[in-house]
């Protein structure tokens, strides 16, 4: 081996191109001009049409009034991006010269000095084209758009032997046909919650790679613990060899802090070679394993890998490796049909508590990363702050930048991660296998490093579309959908992932059966059993308040409610005319069908409607009656999963997961989402961080009897003492209080910790009837653990009886890096709201039921801002403001 070493370095020093590829982004300024020619402008790459239409005054903001749908032309349009680039090297010292597209956003003619280079129809590909004999000093370089949507409707046309559906979606989405017979962000076309904007641009970086050999396109290092109890780590690194020969070398990885460093002889094929190393880490060195938000650290390690290959030049790649095994448990439970359905991390059972993530923008080059003030760090990093430790990539949207899965590993994040395909029948014809065969095969060797990564899923509610026939498909029909589904999710997209990544486990659909599923030939009767596999759950005419409707799943992986985003998000896209409930702007926004009397239906069961006269104020008062019911059922529904974690009711429980649907905003509108477009916290993510907590007491009624249970994501049981308050509406003194001490809050389960009639509690508590009074109850330990504050109503608010309308009012000051309100009330106060409009920050609580004359509460500003600034546009409201 040393002889080898010797002969190689020798060889690499003599030879010509002993120096690294020559790497050239194509990233600026661009010209950017449409079908007839007719506009012609500087296009931003990466970027799209749309925003470089805002860039140059030429268009307004798209997601103005009622722009989605004045702006559709510009999606039915061609265009064309071009420029003009000098080669900023000797083409004549490289073997090999490719053009590079990390992303094309989609259908594309792609020429350079007039000579196609080829065609991209996958916005999900990266393509690479070999340029060598063509590149000049000088070249020009153009990209044909065609538009998606008239590509989309082709394709359909084309598939003559039987439709694919569903063609068009519900028309209060205001959207596009047939966006499953295009590779593209399927919610471009429209969804549920967001407008239609099938956009066409470079939208990821585009570049030239220059070099002799051999050069690395694909590098992965996937953690793996043996039966022997030893770490080991497997390093895949992928090239492009220019070389007609095989080419021989030597690989050496070192990993310092884990004393382990080994060198390898290796050898690449021409064509696509790849080396895979298998590095067996010291048995002197200790391990730090990545463990999820609340479970402990994040730790990696710097790895260096450095490959020197004859005739070559040297490659040194330094990467993070990070520790962690994942396995999703599905095994019969004692006294329950079926299987369970949970995720182990580092060999502990782990409960997913978290949400679903949708694109954060229509136009992904406005989403930003920029470490503590960038939308994606910003976004996620309120994923963390709300105790919660996965988000589900939902299959309607993109496989997300690298910026995103690197923050996701920093923080803690589990991440779900579906493939591209959603609430849909697709295509199964040959080029479009082909194309998403290549998708499949680049997004995993892209994000299988990351830790976060914990699953594959082949598609979101596909299994489900087919088992509940939600296409209206004639029986006589089936078989022919049933073929196709198999053909693309089990033996093209499954086979693909299972042998590019050994590492993590694999589900075809979501909800799905699992093991159930494939044992009924990878479809199931009802994917939605709660006894198998995950679900997802809505029912929006029922009381949200009654937990006996919700499903004692074995993972909730979608579950939620509507509301509008605050006044000051909408005041950006709207005029003075469109702010009343029942406006043209208000239904042209909610795309679900009647959303908006769902919402209103909800909030009467348990609260009054505004009833004044002025109608901004009417507006006002109804987004936030809005907020505080999706917060108020979001809560219930969750504390019910949690509840459900170690027990098994009429053969149901052992909940594992509770994902509600959804995390982000892609535009101003009414939607499941707990976070505005932006980034502001609606009031569901104020009551996330509280029952996504890891110590919570949740309780529940039922005949007449009310529980409390205590939850505990920790490691370790803990003693505690629960104490329980109750409170009549009309006293800021309590009724009466009791204190249950020694109570043992198991490790890692959810547990009957308290139980009383409500007619005894009524009885202890003089002078309280169930309209009258309100339960409060926490957990707390000697050494300072408390759990949050939590509640419990006797009756709907609208029903309370001794409520008065009370006298708040706040002061504001300056702490270090953060701003102070000091709160005061007169009365109990339910739901208190502190809004500071369009300045960007988050507070430390937010819409709690305010049951002492005093409270504190932080404001962390994601910005420079002052008193002033706060003072000015500060809001304070509670539930009498709008009786």
């Amino acid at each position: 081996m040393l002889l080898l070493l010797i002969m190689i370095m020798m060889m690499a020093a003599g030879g010509a191109a002993a120096g690294g590829p020559e790497v050239h982004s194509l990233r600026g300024i661009w010209r950017l001009g449409n079908g007839n020619g007719s506009l012609s402008l500087r296009g931003e790459v990466p970027g799209c049409v749309h925003t470089a239409l805002l860039r140059r005054g030429l268009i307004q903001d798209p997601y103005n009034r009622f722009n989605d749908v004045l702006y559709r032309w510009i999606s039915l349009d061609n265009w064309t991006y071009s420029r003009t680039f000098k080669t900023p090297f000797d083409v004549r010292k490289w073997q090999k010269v490719n053009l590079v597209f990390e992303g094309v956003d989609t259908v594309a003619h792609i020429l350079l000095n007039n000579v196609t280079l080829g065609r991209t129809n996958n916005m999900f590909n990266r393509y690479s084209f070999d340029i060598t004999s063509m590149i000049k000093e000088v070249n020009f370089i153009q990209v044909h758009f065609i538009s998606a949507i008239s590509y989309a409707a082709e394709q359909s046309r084309c598939h003559k032997a039987y439709s694919v559906p569903p063609a068009c979606p519900p028309p209060v989405q205001k959207g596009e046909c047939h966006a499953n017979f295009i590779r593209k962000e399927q919610c471009s076309f429209s969804w549920d919650w967001g407008p239609s904007f099938p956009t066409q641009g470079i939208w990821k970086d585009v570049r030239i790679e220059a070099y002799n050999h051999y050069h690395l396109i694909y590098f992965s290092l996937t953690p793996f613990f043996g039966k022997a109890q030893q770490w080991s780590l497997e390093i895949e690194s992928i090239f492009n060899v220019a070389s007609s020969k095989p080419i021989a070398g030597l690989a050496t990885v070192n990993i310092p802090k884990l004393q382990t460093e080994q060198t390898y002889s290796v050898k690449l094929q021409p064509g696509e070679g790849s080396i895979v190393l298998l590095i067996n880490i010291s048995k002197n060195s200790t391990v730090e394993t990545w463990w999820p938000n609340g479970h402990g650290k994040q730790i990696g390690y710097n790895v260096t890998t450095t490959f020197i290959m004859e005739g070559g030049y040297q490659i040194e790649k330094i990467s993070k490796a990070y520790f962690r095994t994942v396995e999703l448990v599905q095994e019969p439970i004692p006294g329950s049909p079926g299987l369970s359905f949970y995720f182990k991390i580092n060999g502990q059972p782990v409960f997913l508590k978290g949400s679903n993530w949708i694109p954060a923008d229509s136009f992904q080059d406005r989403v930003t990363y920029d470490t503590l003030s960038g939308l994606l760090w910003l976004l996620l990093k309120s994923a963390a702050d709300a105790n919660m430790n996965a988000l589900r990539i939902w299959g309607g949207g993109i496989y997300e930048q690298d910026d995103f899965y690197d923050i996701c590993d920093e923080l803690g994040i589990m991440i779900w991660q579906d493939f591209m395909f959603a609430c849909a029948l697709y295509p199964t014809n040959q080029d479009y296998l082909e194309s998403v065969r290549a998708e499949v095969s680049h997004q995993v060797r892209r994000l299988k490093s990351h830790p976060s990564v914990v699953l594959w899923s082949g598609n979101n509610e596909n299994e489900a579309a087919i088992a509940s026939n939600w296409f209206s498909i004639p029986h006589a029909d089936r078989e022919v959908y049933i073929k196709d589904y198999v053909m693309l999710y089990v033996k093209n997209i499954r086979e693909i992932v299972l042998a590019e990544d050994k590492s993590r486990p694999f589900v075809v659909s979501s909800p799905t059966n699992g093991l159930e599923s494939i044992k009924e030939g990878w479809l199931s009767e009802n994917p939605y059993d709660t006894h198998y596999g995950d679900t997802h759950f809505y029912d929006y005419s029922s009381d949200c308040w009654n937990w006996s409707v919700y499903p004692r799943t074995r993972f909730a992986s979608e579950y939620g409610f509507q509301s509008w985003p605050s006044f000051s998000t909408l005041e950006k896209v709207s005029s003075a005319v469109d702010w009343s409930y029942t406006s043209n702007f208000s239904l042209h926004r909610q795309h679900h069908e009647n959303g908006n009397d769902q919402m209103l239906q909800q909030i009467g069961y348990h609260f009054k409607l505004p009833l004044t006269t002025d109608p901004i104020k009417k507006f006002k008062d109804t987004i936030y009656l809005t907020q505080v019911m999706q917060a108020q059922c979001v809560k219930t529904e969750t504390e019910f999963y949690r509840s459900s974690r170690s027990e098994i009711i009429k053969g149901e429980g052992h909940t594992m997961g509770a994902l509600y649907w959804q995390l982000n905003d892609i535009w101003q509108a009414p939607s499941w989402s707990s976070l505005e477009y932006g980034g502001k916290w609606k009031l569901l993510h104020y009551f996330a961080q509280n029952f996504f907590s890891p110590l919570l007491p949740v309780a529940y009624e039922d005949n007449g009897v009310l529980y409390i249970y205590g939850i505990s994501d920790f490691h370790t049981d803990h003693k505690l003492t629960l104490k329980v308050i109750v409170n009549s509406w009309s006293s800021l003194e309590p009724v009466c209080t009791l204190a249950k001490d020694g109570v043992t809050v198991k490790a890692q389960s959810a547990f009957s910790i308290y139980k009383e009639s409500i007619n005894a509690l009524l009885e202890r508590c003089r002078n309280c009837t169930r309209k009258s009074c309100v339960v409060s109850f926490y957990l707390v330990g000697e050494d300072g653990l408390q759990s949050p504050m939590n509640h419990h109503f006797l009756s709907s608010l609208k029903d309370a009886v001794g409520l008065e309308k009370t006298q708040l009012s706040a002061t504001v000051s300056q702490q270090d890096d953060v701003y102070i309100f000091d709160l005061q009330t007169t009365a109990i106060a339910p739901f208190v709201t502190l809004d500071v409009g369009n300045i960007k920050g988050r507070f430390s609580d937010n819409g709690f039921l305010m049951l002492e004359r005093k409270k504190v509460v932080i404001f962390y500003p994601w910005e420079p801002t002052s008193v002033e600034e706060l003072e000015k546009s500060f809001t304070l409201t509670s539930l009498m403001d709008v009786a």
